[in-house]
This record gives C-alpha cells, structure tokens and sequence, in this order.
C-alpha cells in the first residue's frame, strides 16, 4: 500500500510539472480553422475539451518543448509519430509535430474503413494551430510559464471580427499527392523552426508575443491547414 501511494503521488508531481498550459484559446483555434476554409471549423477546439477526460494521452500532443534548443528537422518529426495518443505517465518534451501527420494516418485508417473521419481532421486542424504558438515550441522554463497564458489569449477577444488580419498573411503551400508526407514533414518543420525562433526573441526580451506578431504566426497555420484541406479536397 506504502509503494502504491508513492507511485500515485510520483505520478501526480509529473504530470504536473510536465503538462504545461492551454495554446491559443478556443475563439482563435476556431478562427484558423474557419479561414483555412474547413467545412466543420467548429471542431477546431474540441482536442482542449479532450485533454480534461484523456490528459496523459492527449495532452502530450499539443507541444513540442524543444529542451535542447536545436533546429527541428523532417526527421524529428517522423520520430514523433509513433508517440501520437500513447498512454505515459510523462513525456518530457511532447510529440506535436508527430502528431499532425498521425492523426491524418488516423483520418485516412478511419476513411478507408468506410466510417466517419471528421474528427480525426479536427485533432489536425488543432495541432497545426497550436504549431504557431512560439511558446508551444521552447522549453516549458519559467519565462514560458510567466507568460504563456497572456500569449494564448492574445488576439481571443478580437478575432472573431479580425479574421482579415490572419488572411491578410496567408500564403499558398503546396503539398504534392505524390509526396505528401514528405512535404508536409518538411512545413511542419519550417514553420516549428519560426515560431520557436519568435519564442526565444520573447524570452530574450522578457516580452508577451504582440498582437501582429501573432496574426503573422496564425498566417502560418492557416496556410498550412489550408494546404492539408485542398489534399483532401475538402475546402
């Protein structure tokens, strides 16, 4: 019973340390969505309501906190997919990138099989927004913990009658059918690559993300959900 209780206190003072705040808020989140042109954008917020019931599983899929600092790579990203939805007591860093192309795997399993596939899109939908979120892409310190909260919810009160201000950053990607992992390994990649850059200025400044800066980094991820839509023919 003694070692019973220290495993479970064990287990609690992890996930705790390690499961860091919300991205950017439900408002937003469905926003990226409604102008990248998905059909049932209002799923765009559902994978957070998911992290209340499925946390040690879902949770960890909504972050990458890069604690080494280094370049992420195509190769990094690949290596996440196989951490996508796994049952852990902790993660140190997370899976996000991984995350985005195993639950299009999981969207094409589910399409093939004959049965209704949305919701595995909406997790996608909501993992390439959470991609721009510069705090979702450094290492969990003190500084992110400081601000991340204020970064979340920066733009959430006007975007709803802003949605221009992402579309006025928006970008053609192209994604080829023929190498379509690939190239979305490569986006996903260059993107993370942005927004970590944009969280170490902040961190270097001791500053919260601005609200330009973060309709710029919205543009990334509308372009990039924008993109994974048209493969799939579903704008």
């Amino acid at each position: 019973m003694k070692d019973h209780g220290m495993k479970s206190l064990v287990f609690f003072i992890l996930f705790f340390i390690c499961t860091p705040a919300q991205a950017w808020h439900d408002h937003t989140h469905v926003m990226v969505a409604k102008v990248a042109g998905m059909a049932s954008w209002y799923n765009a917020a559902g994978p957070d309501l998911a992290k209340i019931k499925a946390r040690n599983i879902e949770s960890y899929n909504h972050w990458f906190n890069n604690n080494a600092e280094v370049e992420v790579t195509v190769k990094m990203v690949f290596d996440q997919i196989g951490r996508y939805n796994q049952r852990r007591i902790t993660d140190a860093e997370g899976h996000l990138y991984g995350a985005i192309l195993a639950s299009l795997r999981a969207y094409d399993k589910t399409a093939r099989a004959g049965k209704y596939a949305e919701y595995h899109l909406a997790y996608c939908a909501h993992y390439i927004a959470d991609l721009s979120q510069p705090l979702h892409n450094i290492p969990h310190d003190d500084f992110n913990k400081a601000f991340h909260h204020a970064a979340d919810g920066i733009v959430e009160s006007t975007i709803w009658d802003e949605s221009h201000k992402i579309m006025e950053h928006m970008y053609d990607i192209k994604l080829d059918r023929n190498h379509f992992e690939a190239d979305l390994a490569r986006e996903i990649a260059r993107i993370a690559n942005i927004s970590r850059k944009l969280g170490y200025k902040m961190r270097a400044q001791k500053r919260n993300i601005t609200r330009q800066e973060a309709y710029i980094q919205l543009g990334h991820s509308a372009s990039l959900l924008k993109a994974v839509l048209v493969h799939y023919q579903k704008p």
